[in-house]
C-alpha cells in the first residue's frame, strides 16, 4: 500500500504541489480572510431557518439587477457545511474553498487531456494562484460555485459529442443548473451548450433526461412562480421592456466593449489587475487565437474551437449588457484565459525556439511571483466575520436582556451579517415593521461603519432608524473600530 501510495505522489507530485499551494492560498486563516457582510449573514440566515425551523426554500437570493430572485440550490449546497460546523458561517466557506481546489485539478484535468501535460500544469497553476480566483475561492456567495460548473458542464457536453457518452448528459443537466442558481448571467452559457449537443445527435431518450433532470432541479423556483403570480416572469419582462437601459445595440460601441471586455477579464484574471500588462497579454493571447484558428494544423483544433466559441458568446453577452459588469459576473469564463495560456505556452515550447523559450519561462516566473505577492493572504485579514459576532455580542450585552431593534450605517454593508450572530445566540432581536407598532422597541442599536465623523445616528435617512422615530443617543461603543450607538426615544 505504502508503495502504490509512493508510486501515485512520484507520477503525480506537480500537480499535487499546485493542488497543496492553492488549497493553501484559500484555506490559510480562512475565517480571517472570508468576506462576511450582509450578503452573507442573509444566505447563513436562510440556511439556519433551513435547518432550525424546517422553512422550505424555493427562492435564492435576489439579483442586483432587474429584481429577480435566483433557484435555491445554492442554498442547499450550503445547508450541510453550516450544519457540521455548528452553524458556523466558516463552514460554508470552507466548501466554496474545498471546490476551488477541485478546479484547479479540473482546468488541469481538462488542459492535459484537450491539448496535453504542459497545457494542464500550466492553466492549473496559474488558476491557482490568481489572486480574483482566490479572493472568489475562499469566501460562501452563490456566484463562487460557477466557475466549476461552468466548466464541468461545458466539459461534459464536449464527452457528450466526442466519445458518444450520452450519460454525460446528466453531468451537464445538473452543471448548467447550478450555474443558473449561482448566477443568471450563466444563461450566456446555454448556446454553447445548445450547439454541442445539436452537433452531438443526441437520441431523445437521452435529451429527454437531460430535459426532466434540468427541470427538477429548476422546479423550486417555478414553483414559487406560480404561488405568487409570476414574480420573476413579471420582472424578467420589465427587464427587457426597460430596453436601452439594460441591453442594446450599436455597432461602435459593440466592438469597443467587446474588445474591452476581453481585456478586463485577461487583465484581471491573469494579470493581477495591471493594465498596462494586461494589454499586451489580451493582444498577445487574441493573436494566438487567431493563428490557431487559422493554421493548417488542425492538431487540437476542435478542443481549441470550443474555448473559442465558449469565449467568444459570453463577450458577445456582455458586450450588449449596459450596467456595470463585476469580476464575479465573469465566473462562467473564469477558466478560459488560463487554458488559452497554458495552450501557448506548450505550442511555442514545442516549436523549440531556445531563446525565445527562455524568455517565456523568465516572463512565467515572473508572473507567478507577482500574483503570489498580489495574493489576499499578503494583505493584513479583514476579520469580517470576527467583527460581526464581537459587534452582535456587544449588543446583546447592552441591550440588559430587553427587545431591541438594529440599523446599520454604512457604504457597502447591512444588517443581516450582524443579525446572524444575534440569532444564533438567541437575543431578543426584534425587526420593525412598519406596520405592527409592537415591532419598535424601547432602543435601537445603530452600528455606524463609517468614519465616526459621519455618523449622525438620530438624523440617518435609514428606514430602520427613520421607523423608530423621534430619538437620542443614550450611550455609544466601539468595536473592533466599529461605532455603536444605543438610542432611546424621545419622551
Amino acid at each position: 500500500m505504502a508503495q502504490r501510495i509512493l508510486s501515485f505522489i512520484k507520477k503525480n507530485w506537480i500537480i499535487i504541489l499546485i493542488l497543496l499551494l492553492g488549497a493553501f492560498l484559500r484555506l490559510y486563516r480562512i475565517d480571517d480572510y472570508m468576506t462576511f457582510l450582509g450578503d452573507e449573514g442573509r444566505d447563513a440566515l436562510v440556511v439556519r431557518n433551513l435547518l432550525v425551523k424546517s422553512d422550505l426554500i424555493l427562492i435564492g437570493p435576489g439579483t442586483s439587477v432587474g429584481g429577480m430572485y435566483l433557484g435555491p440550490l445554492y442554498y442547499y449546497f450550503m445547508a450541510p457545511f453550516l450544519l457540521f460546523s455548528n452553524f458556523s458561517p466558516v463552514g460554508p466557506a470552507i466548501a466554496i474553498a474545498l471546490l476551488g481546489v477541485a478546479i484547479i485539478y479540473l482546468v488541469y484535468h481538462v488542459g492535459k487531456e484537450w491539448f496535453g501535460s504542459v497545457t494542464g500544469y500550466v492553466a492549473s497553476l496559474f488558476y491557482a494562484v490568481s489572486p480574483v480566483v482566490v479572493v472568489y475561492s475562499h469566501s460562501s456567495w452563490n456566484p463562487n460555485i460557477m466557475p466549476f460548473f461552468a466548466l464541468l458542464s461545458v466539459y461534459s457536453i464536449w464527452k457528450v459529442l466526442k466519445e458518444k457518452r450520452f450519460n454525460f448528459l446528466i453531468i451537464t443537466a445538473i452543471s448548467f443548473a447550478f450555474v443558473l442558481n449561482s448566477h443568471y448571467l450563466g444563461v450566456l452559457l446555454l448556446p454553447v451548450l445548445f450547439l454541442y449537443w445539436f452537433r452531438s445527435q443526441v437520441s431523445i431518450r437521452y435529451t429527454l433526461i437531460f430535459v426532466l433532470l434540468f427541470s427538477f432541479l429548476m422546479s423550486p423556483l417555478v414553483i414559487f412562480d406560480f404561488r405568487h403570480e409570476f414574480m420573476n416572469y413579471n420582472a424578467l419582462v420589465r427587464f427587457l421592456n426597460s430596453g436601452g437601459n439594460n441591453i442594446g445595440f450599436s455597432l461602435h460601441e459593440f466592438v469597443l466593449k467587446f474588445f474591452d471586455t476581453l481585456n478586463i477579464i485577461i487583465t484581471n484574471l491573469l494579470v493581477f489587475k495591471n493594465i498596462e500588462i494586461g494589454k499586451y497579454v489580451s493582444v498577445l493571447l487574441l493573436a494566438f487565437s487567431i493563428f490557431v484558428l487559422t493554421r493548417k494544423d488542425k492538431e487540437r483544433m476542435d478542443q481549441f474551437k470550443l474555448l473559442v466559441v465558449w469565449f467568444v458568446f459570453g463577450l458577445l453577452g456582455f458586450s450588449i449588457y449596459r450596467h456595470p459588469v463585476y469580476d464575479h459576473y465573469f465566473g462562467f469564463l473564469f477558466p478560459i484565459p488560463f487554458l488559452i495560456l497554458g495552450y501557448f505556452v506548450q505550442d511555442r515550447l514545442e516549436k523549440n525556439k531556445k531563446i525565445l523559450n527562455i524568455f517565456l519561462i523568465l516572463f512565467l516566473i515572473w508572473l507567478f511571483v507577482m500574483n503570489i505577492l498580489k495574493n489576499p493572504i499578503m494583505k493584513e485579514p479583514n476579520k469580517l466575520m470576527e467583527r460581526a459576532e464581537n459587534v452582535s455580542e456587544k449588543i446583546i450585552i447592552e441591550s440588559k436582556n430587553e427587545r431591541f431593534n438594529i440599523a446599520v450605517l454604512s457604504e457597502m454593508n447591512y444588517e443581516d451579517g450582524y443579525q446572524y450572530f444575534l440569532e444564533k445566540n438567541n437575543s431578543k432581536l426584534v425587526e420593525i415593521d412598519p406596520q405592527v407598532q409592537s415591532s419598535v422597541t424601547n432602543q435601537l442599536f445603530v452600528i455606524c461603519e463609517l468614519p465616526k465623523e459621519k455618523c449622525d445616528p438620530t438624523h440617518s435617512a435609514k428606514a430602520e432608524v427613520a421607523n423608530f422615530g423621534w430619538s437620542k443617543i443614550d450611550s455609544e461603543f466601539i468595536v473592533d473600530g466599529v461605532t455603536i450607538y444605543r438610542l432611546t426615544h424621545t419622551k
